[in-house]
């Protein structure tokens, strides 16, 4: 199994999908593999620290959290090599042929990206919906060889066909109230990691998302302090999306933009999924492209 997570900032694949990676890497072993793309380049992502230091320190922390989470990381980089701004990412062309590229080069089974609001009135992240926004929109070129040959030349004569993934939504905290998850996958046994994944991204939890003030969060004066508090925020996520208690959770919507599964499909390769609030009758939205159950 391939896997990639696109999203938008440093630390956004922590808390919305680490859990459930580390789950099929520790069940899947070496027919697992995953890799994270960050969309942005982090640089407002602190309000001390210059907007080039942000960036570098960024980065250091996601490449300390790749080798806890056993996972590939790289920036995203438009054709003229540069990493999108943070902060005001916007759908361009060459946002989409970089999307295309990256995907295209891995070939995953199944792709992450954040959600698209549907609720008007939802809080969003301006970075979050545009790389939801391009993913959804580049997605039928998955397979479209010429799509971006201006951006990216290729010598090929004879193209080769590329596998389109299944395209997942995360679930995202800004729109706190409007997050509708097809399923939910308790990841509790990979808390741990989660923990450590996290607490590598020091300049945010210790500095910037408590100052920030969006995400009830204090600043943890020790690793063991910080689990509890990933603990309280994954509680309160908890409640949100119908589950008692604070066992670890995350939480997916299945897209028709890529390659549309099957609930079968689902339920063999989703690792403990919570029946009482996955709602798999949801998928008959996509009826047309069901070939089984």
């Amino acid at each position: 199994m391939k896997v990639l997570f696109i999203h938008a900032h440093f630390d956004d694949y922590e808390f919305t999908a680490a859990g459930l990676f580390e789950v099929w890497r520790r069940r899947l072993g070496s027919d697992f593999s995953a890799k994270v793309i960050v969309c942005t380049d982090g640089r407002a992502g602190h309000h001390i620290l210059s907007t080039e230091a942000t960036t570098r320190a960024r980065i250091a922390e996601q490449e300390a959290s790749s080798q806890v989470g056993k996972y590939a990381f790289e920036c995203l980089r438009l054709p003229n090599g540069t990493i999108p701004r943070e902060a005001c990412l916007l759908v361009t062309r060459d946002l989409l042929a970089a999307l295309w590229k990256a995907i295209r080069d891995f070939e995953p089974d199944y792709l992450f990206c954040p959600p698209l609001p549907a609720d008007p009135l939802a809080g969003v992240h301006v970075d979050h919906v545009s790389v939801a926004e391009a993913v959804r929109k580049v997605a039928y070129m998955i397979n479209v060889p010429h799509a971006f040959l201006e951006e990216y030349p290729s010598s090929e004569t004879e193209p080769k066909s590329c596998k389109v993934p299944v395209i997942l939504n995360t679930y995202d905290a800004y729109m706190a109230g409007a997050n509708h998850p097809d399923f939910v996958v308790d990841v509790e046994e990979a808390f741990e990691s989660i923990c450590k994944m996290t607490w590598c991204h020091q300049s945010q939890i210790m500095e910037w998302l408590p100052w920030v003030g969006r995400h009830k969060l204090e600043v943890p004066e020790s690793f063991e302090a910080w689990k509890v508090l990933l603990k309280q925020r994954l509680t309160r996520q908890n409640k949100e999306l119908g589950l008692n208690g604070d066992r670890a959770a995350e939480a997916f919507l299945v897209t028709a933009w890529g390659e549309v599964p099957s609930r079968l499909q689902i339920v063999k390769d989703f690792p403990e999924i919570y029946p009482e609030v996955s709602r798999f009758e949801n998928l008959s939205r996509f009826a047309s492209a069901h070939h089984d159950d």
